[in-house]
């Protein structure tokens, strides 16, 4: 894959994070990026961010993939087998973060942004398609800076399970801050962008391999304990050994040796 072509950006400046640097073992394929935005229009201020956040990305090495939310019909207007519902939830199971960018519409995100969450189920044959993914939020504004929606999309992102990071970017007068070609022009606005990529790429690395363990829920595990314990005393399933949280790999290893 070339590298992006990013002209207001110092690349002296970029620290390229690595599993080393974080002390990690664990995938080493590039983490993936779903990124969505929310907005229809022809000249959408969220997209352009969107797409400059994935410039940045594909630059620290991740694998991303940005959902067109055209033709993503309405909850529930069509059955779940629909193509675009179909690509959303597949592009979401295949990712490991995402990246929200939605624009302000009377103090929260787009009914086009929160159209795309709505058709996430927290569970799917067994699977989450959100649960354990690390999030970065962003919004786009048309006069002054405000964090209506990037605190929005925080609480969706808490709903979904997901590990939303620290930082966030809200850019104010949107308008103003991309020329003619739909880049982003110098400012502390792009360098803060530049901020949240890096931030959600590294806890990316930390968490992607770690997520079912960090996930993990005693009230679930005792639920699914219960569960096997009836199963097994109605002839159902045979008897089952206690059912306990994953162990991660450095602590299983250790074990085995101990």
């Amino acid at each position: 894959m070339s590298l992006p072509d990013l002209p207001n950006l110092s690349v002296d400046a970029i620290d390229y994070p690595t599993m080393e640097k974080l002390s990690l073992k664990g995938s080493a394929h590039p983490p993936r990026i779903l990124i969505l935005y929310g907005s229809l229009r022809p000249q959408s201020f969220s997209r352009k961010l969107a797409l400059e956040a994935e410039r940045i990305l594909q630059l620290l090495g991740a694998e991303t993939r940005v959902f067109d939310p055209h033709e993503l019909p309405l909850l529930d207007s069509v059955g779940a087998d629909h193509p675009k519902v179909q690509q959303l939830r597949e592009w979401s199971m295949w990712s490991e973060g995402q990246v929200w960018v939605s624009p302000e519409r009377h103090g929260s995100p787009t009914a086009v942004f929160k159209n795309q969450i709505d058709w996430l189920p927290l569970e799917e044959g067994g699977m989450r398609p959100t649960q354990g993914r690390t999030l970065a939020v962003m919004q786009v504004c048309g006069g002054s800076q405000s964090f209506n929606v990037v605190n929005a999309l925080r609480l969706l992102g808490r709903w979904m399970r997901m590990a939303t990071i620290p930082n966030q970017s809200s850019v104010a007068k949107a308008w103003q801050e991309f020329d003619e070609h739909g880049r982003m022009k110098p400012s502390a606005y792009y360098e803060r962008v530049v901020d949240v990529m890096e931030e959600l790429f590294k806890f990316t690395l930390m968490i992607r391999d770690r997520s079912d363990y960090l996930t993990s829920r005693y009230s679930e595990r005792k639920g699914n304990q219960e569960a096997a314990a009836l199963a097994a005393a109605s002839g159902a399933a045979p008897p089952l050994t206690a059912i306990t949280a994953p162990v991660p790999a450095k602590e299983s290893s250790a074990k085995a040796t101990a």
